[in-house]
């Protein structure tokens, strides 16, 4: 919940300052619990935020390690924030891999926050908590994405050797990198696009397409898009669409929305996406044999990245 660079803090959540006194954070805490309250007529989960904020700063303890760890204090041993990823000795069989998960936005993001904020000067950490609480959203956005596209691309690669992914593929003829595939997934269920997105809030649906006060397109159409691209070029047929979000942000955490110019669609929270992508998605077409080995050929073959 307060883990994306577009989380609001747990101190925007209670209505307060960061520098708030004890009285001034549990009287805003009350005060919130009330407006937000479902038996009064508030919003349920707004209710919930509130007490994980309370959660996270309630306590002195609590509140120094959130404040260190989200840029409201001097960094520490418990400072945290949105860091790449540190590599972890792991030697169980992995999915077959290739390109940057999250690769094109995370360089975008370096290299606009670096123009935003120095002109080009090398920043200390352009991933500071406290930095990125003052950036532009666009630019929070553009790091959230490419964390979601990391975080798909980890939960991908623990399927194991069964499955093939190729991440940040070219979606355009003219090589426009906002038209790219952020994932594309083999194995025996069948062959997906997949789009990873953080909106930053709770999302709903309407005739087949994803809406919300956060959502800035029509993502399920820029996902079936570049479906069809890839598909011409490699001569594939795609058993399926998925947009991953996170978990916190759908409904519930499988919705499928049925097909979709010949294509299935499914809108999953992250923690279903292995589920899914076992199973598979309701109306996609299993692969199995030597098909699987000839369509990851024609991809390996065709697939340009951005």
């Amino acid at each position: 919940m307060f883990d994306s660079p577009l989380s609001a803090s747990a101190y925007e959540v209670l209505g307060v300052d960061a520098t708030a006194t004890e009285d001034e954070l549990r009287r805003a805490f009350r005060q919130r619990l009330r407006d937000t309250h479902p038996d009064t007529g508030g919003d349920a989960a707004a209710f919930v935020r509130v007490q994980r904020a309370w959660e996270l700063v309630g306590t002195a303890h609590a509140r120094a390690v959130y404040d260190r760890g989200h840029g409201f204090a001097a960094a520490g041993p418990d400072a945290g924030g949105w860091r790449p990823a540190s590599a972890r000795p792991d030697t169980r069989p992995r999915a077959r891999s290739a390109g940057q998960p999250g690769g094109w936005r995370r360089e975008r993001y370096l290299t606009l926050v670096r123009e935003w904020a120095g002109r080009g000067v090398a920043l200390e950490d352009p991933y500071d908590p406290a930095l990125l609480r003052s950036a532009p959203r666009h630019l929070r956005r553009l790091l959230a994405d490419a964390l979601a596209e990391e975080a798909t691309a980890r939960i991908v690669a623990d399927l194991g050797m069964g499955y093939t992914v190729w991440h940040d593929v070219a979606a355009s003829r003219d090589g426009d990198p906002e038209a790219k595939l952020d994932h594309i997934v083999l194995g025996p269920s069948g062959l997906y696009g997949l789009l990873s997105e953080d909106f930053g809030g709770p999302v709903g649906f309407r005739r087949g397409e994803i809406t919300g006060p956060q959502v800035p397109d029509a993502p399920v159409t820029r996902l079936l898009s570049g479906v069809r691209h890839v598909a011409r070029a490699a001569r594939v047929r795609f058993g399926g669409a998925i947009v991953v979000l996170p978990d916190d942000d759908v409904p519930q955490q499988i919705t499928e929305l049925g097909s979709i110019r010949g294509v299935p669609v499914a809108v999953v929270g992250r923690s279903a996406l292995s589920t899914v992508l076992r199973r598979g998605v309701r109306g996609a077409r299993d692969i199995g044999g030597n098909e699987v080995f000839d369509i990851r050929t024609r991809l390996d073959q065709t697939v340009r990245f951005v």
